[in-house]
């Protein structure tokens, strides 16, 4: 169990920043995007079990996405150095590899079974990304929620 654990914490680590190093991010990013592939994996992890996959890969996407956000404003350096290669551990690939092989092995409806559920997954992490994206960058400063303590507080003393 302990080596279940750990494989689920080291691998995603270590494969978003592999990643990361295809993708050209600069080193100085490499330990953040590994964190916020392994935190999206982490939440995928645990809510599997519980939901489908798409679900869960939507909840996993949203760890990322919001992670990415929060890291985007804090270092100063675009989204996508975050979040490309932080969703990279929820891709469907195996999906979309068994569609394939299916469909090269004439085997129509598990290939469409399997196609089906990587479409889901897919459509998950967009609506994971666009639900996160939408929100202003505002809301994720820290002198914009100083501002709103402070505007709270004028109007409490009036």
């Amino acid at each position: 169990m302990i080596e279940y654990i750990v494989a689920n914490l080291i691998c995603p680590f270590f494969g978003t920043i592999a990643f990361s190093v295809l993708f050209n991010v600069p080193k100085r990013f490499y330990l953040s995007c590994g964190i916020t592939g392994t935190m999206g994996w982490i939440v995928y992890c645990l809510t599997v079990n519980l939901t489908s996959a798409a679900i869960a890969s939507f909840l996993g996407t949203l760890v990322v996405v919001l992670i990415s956000r929060m890291l985007t404003v804090r270092m100063k350096c675009p989204i996508t150095v975050f979040l490309i290669s932080g969703i990279f551990p929820l891709v469907p690939g195996a999906g979309v590899y068994y569609t394939a092989y299916y469909l090269v092995m004439n085997q129509l409806g598990e290939a469409a079974q399997r196609g089906i559920g990587a479409i889901k997954v897919a459509f998950a992490i967009v609506l994971g990304i666009v639900c996160i994206v939408s929100i202003p960058r505002e809301f994720f400063r820290p002198d914009y929620w100083r501002s709103r303590r402070l505007h709270k507080r004028k109007i409490q003393n009036s």
